[in-house]
């Protein structure tokens, strides 16, 4: 019987092929390295994002009735480890800071129409986060579980540390959303230096589309967390504007700030979901 190796159990012959830089063999060697210096890394943004919605999925899972005697802390490790991951999401667009501009236009038309924009897998974790004005299925799951023990989200807020574990799973919530929105702001900075005001390859405004796009998560869940401020008091209605200063034409100055410095559907268990 043949020992498994490490390069069969990665299948690492086959990863390492998958980088197929489109540059002409005329153009120069530095040329070529930087195209697939931008494979690779957007190559492992992928795989990381499809560990981190596996992860989020499973969160959100832990946190749906039928409910098991683990499931809390269990949500809470799945969480914890995407703030994590999405702190290598958002090294790897830093890392990108490292491709020449020069390089990078030369090999720029032959992406053709492929554009970031088209991830589904981006999709599928925006689904699962919700927006600036929507919330997503986490959110929901974690209002669901709340009312399981019991209590409320408004409640968690207002109680902190005496709320347990429900008040470190609000906590990472808010810490998965704001590793989320870093990434995002800091890729918005990234293609502003690096095509300024271009349209995106896949078609798109470029800059001025993913600016309209980079939302901060759990609007409910900061409101609520914000009226700690005001000491004990009853709930009040969402006023959907829990995130208004982050409207694009605000994200444009924190770009330009950056680059000055260098740089309602069921979902009991075992449901099928977009997630």
């Amino acid at each position: 019987m043949t020992t498994l190796t490490y390069a069969d159990y990665l299948h690492v012959e086959t990863l390492l092929s998958l980088q197929e830089p489109r540059t002409p063999d005329t153009a120069s060697r530095s040329v070529v390295l930087a195209e697939h210096f931008f494979i690779v890394t957007h190559q492992a943004s992928e795989l990381w994002l499809k560990q981190i919605t596996f992860d989020l999925d499973a969160a959100a899972e832990a946190m749906t009735p039928p409910y098991g005697p683990e499931d809390d802390e269990l949500a809470l490790e799945f969480l914890q480890r995407t703030t994590e991951l999405l702190r290598v999401l958002h090294e790897q667009v830093v890392a990108l800071e490292r491709l020449p501009l020069r390089h990078f236009a030369e090999f720029r038309p032959f992406l053709d129409g492929a554009s970031g924009a088209q991830s589904a897998q981006f999709r599928v974790l925006a689904r699962l986060l919700g927006g600036s004005r929507q919330e997503g299925r986490l959110y929901r799951a974690f209002e669901r579980l709340t009312e399981h023990h019991g209590s409320s989200v408004a409640e968690v807020c207002a109680r902190g540390p005496a709320a347990g574990v429900l008040n470190r799973l609000a906590d990472s919530l808010l810490d998965v959303a704001n590793g989320y929105w870093r990434w995002k702001v800091t890729h918005l900075a990234l293609v502003s230096k690096m095509v300024g005001n271009r349209d995106g390859t896949g078609g798109s405004t470029g800059v001025d589309h993913l600016a309209r796009r980079v939302t901060l998560p759990f609007p409910r869940l900061r409101q609520l967390r914000a009226q700690v401020h005001d000491g004990p008091t009853v709930e009040s209605p969402p006023t959907g504007r829990a995130n208004d200063h982050l409207r694009p034409d605000h994200l444009a100055s924190f770009v330009d700030s950056r680059q000055n410095c260098g740089g309602d559907q069921r979902e009991d268990k075992g449901e099928q979901h977009d997630g």
